[in-house]
């Protein structure tokens, strides 16, 4: 592939990477065309074809991603931006369809289509002759086309849209058991906890256009990854990097919006795969190293970042040791990995939290798939050795008995974070919303007798 970069000329591999580009995006979303648009006819496809469509869909995304990266190589991985269009434009504004095609995204788009080719395949048998069996399938060619997007967006309004295909896509394989109280508990938890951090991301793309009149990422960056300088001044670009950092922790699961992410494990086992052992958990870490001159230029975020990460690991790791159930184990070491994830970005690592994302995705995806397996085989270990294995020693038996039984009450209690939130701010915010609709009923009220009376009876609001 680094031979036909070479003997191409510079206008056809631009179009050559604008084609692979589009493809990675357009298969995915026609699957979901081909699979969704036969139920609503009432005409549902059989389960084969329903999987074999998905997969004929991530494996041409694949394939395309495969072929772009030859491409690239060949070009030492010069950034190349594919402008599709403009969504609008208003005197010197405008909000622009562009994706990008350079070291960052096109490596991360390879290894994401391929984990959700191998989760289709899992999933057609795994699900097979389950009732939500089309349904699963459609949420995660919308998760598919929602991440390709979010990778290869050259602007913060295509990565916004991506986001929230995430976003959705997310909440509502949490609650694919909907007959479940937990899991429909357990998907409006996530909800409201993505609603809440998803105004840092909104609100970062506002101030971006207010400073560069453009959600482009070009008008932010110059240069190529890992090496882009920041184009903004220093205050813009703190402000930028603190908003992006609270858009990153709900769906990396940080604290203090870590309480969802065991719960999201009520989902099938392979959407826990796909999106909290593999990519959603990670997609908070791509953003922040899209966005990376941002933090270079504000050395505040990146401590943030830091402090953030470490105490998020520490809490994962503690709480993580005394869960009696292997999906909420798997749950919060994915947790306390997306923590060193974040410390090594701010840190300024570049190349070093990119390796560490995709080797995490690949190795805790395997897990959570054969989590079931890995139940079976150890009740087979527990029958032939008539009782538990031992446990390894931990750092934890080295300090004294008394501090070991007030870390062990903190982990059952999750680091009283939930208590914490519900204290802090949930219950403030429902009395906060108590109030606000006592006082709108009132109104209504007055408002409503002041009408019934005459000019001369009117009273002024006591």
């Amino acid at each position: 592939m680094s031979l036909l970069a070479a003997v191409l000329e510079p206008e056809r591999t631009h179009d050559l990477v604008a084609a692979l580009v589009v493809a990675q995006l357009a298969a995915p979303a026609l699957a979901l065309l081909g699979i969704g648009i036969p139920p609503l006819l009432g005409r549902p496809l059989s389960e084969r074809t329903t999987s074999r469509l998905v997969g004929t869909g991530f494996a041409t995304a694949f394939l395309a991603a495969l072929v772009m990266f030859g491409v690239l190589a060949g070009r030492g991985f010069a950034p190349e931006t594919v402008h599709l269009g403009t969504w609008f434009s208003f005197d010197r504004h405008a909000a622009t369809i562009d994706l990008v095609a350079d070291g960052l995204s096109v490596p991360y788009v390879c290894f994401s289509t391929g984990l959700c080719l191998l989760v289709n395949a899992f999933a057609g048998r795994y699900l097979h002759r389950e009732p939500g069996f089309t349904r699963f399938f459609v949420l995660l060619a919308v998760f598919g086309t929602g991440m390709n997007l979010m990778v290869l967006a050259g602007s913060f309004d295509v990565l916004f849209a991506g986001w929230e295909l995430i976003g959705i896509s997310s909440t509502l394989l949490i609650g694919f058991f909907h007959e479940r109280p937990n899991a429909v508990r357990a998907a409006i938890r996530a909800f409201v906890t993505y609603r809440i951090c998803d105004v840092g991301l909104l609100a970062a793309s506002v101030v971006a256009h207010t400073a560069v009149e453009s959600g482009d990422f070009d008008r932010l960056f110059h240069g190529g990854w890992p090496d882009a300088t920041c184009l903004v001044p220093a205050a813009t670009a703190t402000l930028l990097a603190l908003l992006l950092i609270f858009a990153t922790l709900g769906k990396t699961a940080q604290v203090p919006f870590t309480g969802w992410l065991p719960l999201a494990m009520e989902g099938p086992t392979p959407s826990s795969a796909i999106f909290y052992g593999a990519l959603s958990i990670h997609a908070g870490a791509y953003v922040l190293l899209r966005c990376e001159p941002l933090l270079q230029a504000a050395p505040l975020a990146g401590w943030l970042l830091v402090t953030i990460g470490s105490v998020t690991a520490a809490h994962a790791n503690a709480v993580g040791r005394v869960q009696t159930d292997l999906k909420s184990m798997l749950a919060y070491g994915s947790m306390a990995q997306a923590g060193l994830i974040f410390v090594e970005i701010g840190l300024g690592w570049r190349v070093v939290p990119l390796v560490h994302v995709v080797s995490h995705a690949i190795l805790r995806s395997l897990q959570i798939l054969r989590s079931p397996s890995a139940l079976h085989d150890r009740h087979t270990l527990v029958a032939a050795l008539g009782g538990q294995p031992g446990a390894g020693r931990s750092w934890t038996d080295r300090l004294p008995q008394a501090w070991r039984l007030a870390i062990y009450r903190l982990a059952l209690d999750r680091g009283y974070e939930e208590m914490a939130v519900a204290r802090l701010v949930v219950e403030p915010f429902r009395r906060l919303v108590d109030r606000l609709d006592a006082w709108e009923r009132a109104g209504a009220d007055w408002l409503g007798d002041l009408r019934l009376r005459g000019p001369r009876d009117r009273e002024p609001l006591p």
